[in-house]
């Protein structure tokens, strides 16, 4: 996100990333209304065929009540006058309900079709850039180059790209390649097999993550203090606005996760306020982070993945090497523990994506086929580019959009549909978006559908 920002420009930086902040926020809202439907559609099923298994209970009941006591058809008829069944609101989020189930519940094939393909294309998207950040990251830390300090660092980095790293014999590049062959070989395994209880592996990735960006935030705010920031920024720079939108989707991604996220949550009453106060937190973080980047550091010299740059020898940033180390190591730790994850999450949606009715798949297809299938292409993008700027916004701008923008928008409005055809017009959901007017549907729409427009007109306009 740093690069973005310095790439794009602080001023448009700051406005995009407010708006799409406030998209996400709005799609978040539409998932959880979502759920809420889906919750209650599942209830009212559970409830249907329980007052049928209880009529049948009471007919039962009529022919034997000349040999039972008025007490033993109490007994019998408690369920159906138990008042904690009626305790409960029919749109409580209790149950978790993933997109992919609540897609089969609101679409027709072809939408289902469509988000399963989007979410694949994610998915991979996600694994691509993880098989490149992980062994880039330990290129640049094992394999330094020889640089001289009063040459400016975007004149070494073109020099690099071919330079010796273990002897003449081994450069840069090939250098990547053989730590992205330790890394496929390592970590490619998990997709044959199921990980489970990951609770305490997440817990750690998460403080380090916390603990990673406070440690940028503050030596960045440091440097500047101390009069030392190298940053200039421009204000705007159209060509590089694509890049940015995906990044910034690429960040704010958390709807496919929201089933997971929300459901344990014991007290729903404020859940939207929760909602934007967490989005919030997330913004204010994010602008904090890019902008003491942009400004620490010189525009033009801020990598794709930040924590590097606070590896530089010649104008170290910190004098701790731990801290530095630590830092350049941080991506491998976080991006190595989630790909296995993301891969199985992957691996399972591409069953789903072509399983067929009454059709087992064989075992090497089950097993050998679409594990091969889930890691081989993402491996292989990594192989052809290390340009990670370039995957995220990709991946961020196409199938982000889709999943983000797009998937809840129709998701919402399918569901309101449904919502007033089982249980009437006058049905009050106590998880309406805040956004519930039909106009804010169309205007997710419209504003997904022109952004993927404009940044597939950018890219060739750039590129021709």
């Amino acid at each position: 996100m740093p690069k973005a920002f310095g790439a794009a420009g602080w001023l448009i930086s700051l406005v995009l990333i407010i708006l799409l902040g406030f998209f996400s926020f709005m799609t978040t809202t539409f998932v959880v209304e979502t759920m809420s439907v889906a919750n209650a559609r599942l209830r009212w099923k559970t409830r249907e065929k329980q007052n049928e298994d209880d009529a049948h209970t009471e007919d039962v009941i009529e022919d034997e009540e000349e040999n039972q006591s008025e007490e033993e058809r109490r007994a019998l008829l408690a369920p159906v006058n138990d008042p904690k069944r009626r305790r409960v609101d029919l749109y409580d989020i209790t149950e978790r309900v993933e997109m992919g189930q609540m897609a089969s519940m609101f679409f027709n094939k072809i939408g289902w079709y469509l988000f399963y393909l989007c979410i694949v294309i994610y998915l991979y998207g996600d694994l691509a850039i993880y098989a490149a950040a992980v062994p880039k990251s330990l290129r640049d830390i094992t394999c330094p180059v020889n640089i001289t300090c009063n040459i400016k660092p975007s004149k070494q980095i073109n020099l690099t790209n071919s330079s010796p790293c273990w002897g003449t014999a081994v450069n840069r590049q090939n250098a990547y390649r053989v730590y992205l062959g330790a890394f496929s070989l390592l970590l490619g395994p998990f997709v044959f097999f199921n990980v489970q209880k990951t609770k305490y592996l997440q817990l750690l990735t998460s403080l380090m993550r916390w603990v990673a960006f406070t440690i940028m935030i503050i030596l960045a705010m440091t440097r500047i203090t101390h009069g030392k920031g190298e940053g200039h920024p421009k204000m705007e720079s159209i060509t590089s606005v694509p890049n940015l939108f995906g990044v910034c989707v690429y960040s704010f991604m958390c709807q496919h996760s929201l089933p997971s996220l929300v459901t344990p949550i014991k007290n729903k009453r404020h859940l939207s306020l929760l909602v934007f106060f967490d989005f919030l937190v997330i913004l204010v973080f994010y602008l904090v982070l890019s902008f003491t980047g942009i400004f620490c550091f010189n525009n033009k010299d801020i990598k794709d993945i930040y924590t590097l740059n606070f590896m530089d020898k010649c104008d170290p940033i910190t004098s701790a090497k731990e801290i530095s180390y630590f830092l350049g190591l941080f991506p491998v730790f976080t991006l190595s523990t989630n790909f296995p994850i993301i891969a199985i999450t992957l691996r399972n949606n591409l069953k789903t994506l072509f399983h067929r009715d009454g059709y087992t798949y064989p075992w090497i297809i089950d097993r050998i086929f679409f594990p091969l299938l889930t890691i081989v292409p993402p491996i292989a993008v990594a192989f052809g580019t290390d340009d990670l700027e370039f995957l995220v916004g990709v991946t961020g701008s196409y199938a982000g959009a889709g999943i983000q923008y797009l998937v809840p928008a129709f998701l919402v409005y399918s569901a309101r549909k449904e919502q007033r055809i089982l249980f009437g017009p006058g049905s009050i959901n106590k998880h309406t978006s805040p956004f519930r007017h039909t106009f804010w549907v169309y205007f997710v729409w419209i504003w997904g559908t022109l952004s993927i427009i404009f940044v597939t007109v950018n890219h060739i306009l750039t590129k021709s």
